[in-house]
């Protein structure tokens, strides 16, 4: 576990804090307070919204009293990647000798329903997704705003879940791999679940 930098937790506080940890890591979203309210042994909201207002006030969490699966954790988030200087991509730039600023990565983490994927197979190999690697995926709200080309993870009736790049033409989806050993998968719109749009990708080695 990352223990966050922030004001220390009472036990009530961080049992709380780690069963919604691990929630928000199964499934993607915010627990209802009565789900919480299960989870504790309680039988009155209020204790899980003092405790609520608690992990908020020590900067652990934010949420909206009153609104429904507002809640979102902060406990752990990365301050700031350093960025030491440029890379030559064509011809060569002068070193980095000082961290001159930091990449905020907070906005990204902290986007409601972030999840991560690991992909199997090589489908996606020539957008220089491989097989292994981890791609960080954010929600698609709203379907019919998504562009075309952008990289999705979607679910196929029989075929599960895809990593593909998106295409709309009317009321026909077309899911197209970054490899010419797949030939894309044409169905109607409605019969395709968008889980997820392609926000980076992780390679462990």
């Amino acid at each position: 576990m990352v223990i966050p930098l922030n004001e220390a937790l009472t036990p009530a506080q961080q049992e709380l804090y780690d069963w919604l940890t691990d929630y928000i890591g199964n499934h993607h979203h915010s627990p209802s307070i009565r789900q919480m309210m299960q989870a504790m042994g309680l039988r009155s909201p209020a204790p899980i919204q003092s405790r609520l207002r608690h992990l908020q006030q020590k900067g652990w969490i934010t949420w909206q009293e009153g609104q429904a699966r507002t809640l979102q954790l902060l406990g752990g988030l990365v301050s700031g990647i350093p960025v030491l200087g440029a890379v030559a991509a064509g011809g060569l730039v002068e070193t980095f000798d000082d961290v001159q600023e930091r990449l905020d990565l907070t906005s990204v983490l902290e986007t409601r329903g972030l999840f991560a994927l690991t992909v199997n197979g090589d489908s996606m190999v020539d957008a220089y997704i491989a097989d292994g690697d981890v791609v960080l995926m954010e929600p698609v709200l709203e379907p019919s705003r998504l562009r075309n080309g952008t990289v999705v993870s979607a679910m196929v009736p029989g075929s599960g879940t895809t990593l593909k790049y998106f295409h709309r033409k009317g009321a026909m989806v077309r899911l197209e791999a970054a490899n010419s050993a797949y030939e894309p998968i044409e169905l109607q719109a409605d019969q395709v679940h968008l889980q997820g749009k392609l926000l980076a990708v992780w390679r462990k080695t």
